[in-house]
């Protein structure tokens, strides 16, 4: 009999273990959630699209009479002034052209006084009875001629002097140059195509497409606070990284692409030149090029008060986005809610709450509508802030 108690002991254990957690403790109290007061905190309210960087001025350096390329006086990819003399083509049959010209304009001037004296002797003997008129209207139709020759001259020598003028291929903008097309020692002209390319620099242009329900909902939202001057424009290169430059919207096109259903918008941003350890940079100049692919940024000048959660807190279904709402006796309830402009981490309510209320942003899975929870609070993290805006830019 005393062998016997030791054994049904551990079978009692044993059965004890096999048994569910709700039979060893009693039934278990509402899920525990986390929660969160809905404040309306400053938010800037941002839109992102893609762009392409664009130079404001572009040119195609041509030749503009045939000749000899006798010298190129730039530096491939670097940049150049306003009126810098770029290519200079082979003078020397130009200047005979001037010549020649200048010469057949003296011709013509001695060739109108010539006239000018016969008709001059014309008159005096149509005076005086000894002329005829068929020798005075002679004398006056040779006068007129030599007249026209010697304008005809003089415009030959305006011409031959602007062609002379044309072998100097000059920079009509300044910014940067691309690679020539052409080595000297080639014949160039008009029909030789583009010798080579200037970009302008500073400032540049960022270039996006925004669809058409975007466009009217940037409208409204930025229309009764100036419009584009209410926003700013920041890209991110393709490694990531924000410019610390902001631009400014310039320009709306006033026609909609049916084949995109989009508009096409412009915003001008500096584009400086970079500072490496005090001193301009030698291998990149200016950190914006041409053509280049970025990630822009629309976002309004001034944060604006609204209410945020984190995006994790708000959930989706059929009838639209909702948060869970924890009301009187700890109950949680639905809450339909509309949403704004939103980022991966935070969400932007514009409609479904008023503020004030405590919303279950932790442990959702549990939550069940009309059930109580046991709420803790969590604390909200701050808002993001905009990047600092560099000083006098903007």
């Amino acid at each position: 009999m005393l062998m016997l108690r030791p054994l049904a002991g551990a079978l009692a254990l044993l059965l004890a273990g096999s048994l569910p957690a709700a039979a060893q403790f009693g039934p278990q109290g509402p899920p525990a959630v986390g929660v969160q007061v809905a404040e309306r905190r400053p938010v800037t309210e941002t839109a992102e699209f893609v762009g392409r960087v664009e130079a404001t001025d572009r040119v195609n350096i041509r030749a503009r009479v045939t000749g000899f390329l006798q010298e190129r006086l730039f530096r491939e990819g670097g940049d150049v002034r306003e009126g810098e003399v770029l290519y200079r083509l082979e003078r020397a049959p130009f200047e005979a052209q001037v010549e020649q010209a200048e010469a057949n304009r003296a011709g013509a001037s001695a060739t109108l006084e010539n006239t000018r004296v016969a008709l001059a002797r014309a008159r005096e003997l149509r005076q005086s009875g000894t002329g005829t008129q068929v020798a005075l209207d002679n004398a006056q139709a040779l006068e007129r001629t030599a007249a026209a020759n010697v304008l005809a001259a003089e415009a030959a020598v305006r011409v031959a002097q602007i062609n002379l003028g044309y072998t100097e291929i000059m920079a009509p903008i300044a910014g940067q140059i691309g690679r020539s097309n052409l080595a000297v020692g080639n014949v160039v002209g008009p029909d030789a195509g583009t010798l080579a390319t200037i970009v302008s620099q500073d400032p540049m242009r960022v270039a996006f497409a925004v669809s058409q329900r975007t466009a009217l909902d940037l409208r409204n939202r930025f229309e009764g606070r100036g419009g584009p001057a209410a926003v700013l424009v920041r890209i991110r290169t393709t490694d990531g990284r924000l410019y610390p430059e902001a631009g400014r919207i310039d320009f709306v096109d006033n026609q909609i692409d049916r084949n995109t259903d989009t508009v096409l918008v412009r915003a001008l941003i500096a584009n400086p030149i970079r500072q490496v350890g005090g001193q301009a940079s030698t291998v990149s100049p200016r950190e914006l090029v041409d053509g280049q692919f970025v990630s822009v940024s629309v976002e309004g000048a001034e944060p604006v008060m609204a209410i945020t959660l984190p995006r994790a807190a708000v959930l989706q279904d059929q009838q639209g986005a909702f948060v869970f709402v924890v009301g009187e006796g700890n109950v949680a309830q639905r809450r339909n809610v509309t949403l704004g402009r939103s980022t991966p981490e935070r969400a932007v309510i514009e409609g479904g709450l008023q503020g004030g209320e405590t919303v279950v942003v932790e442990g959702l899975q549990r939550v069940r509508p009309g059930q109580p929870v046991n709420p803790a609070p969590v604390q909200a993290p701050e808002p993001p802030r905009p990047a600092p805006q560099p000083p006098g830019r903007g």
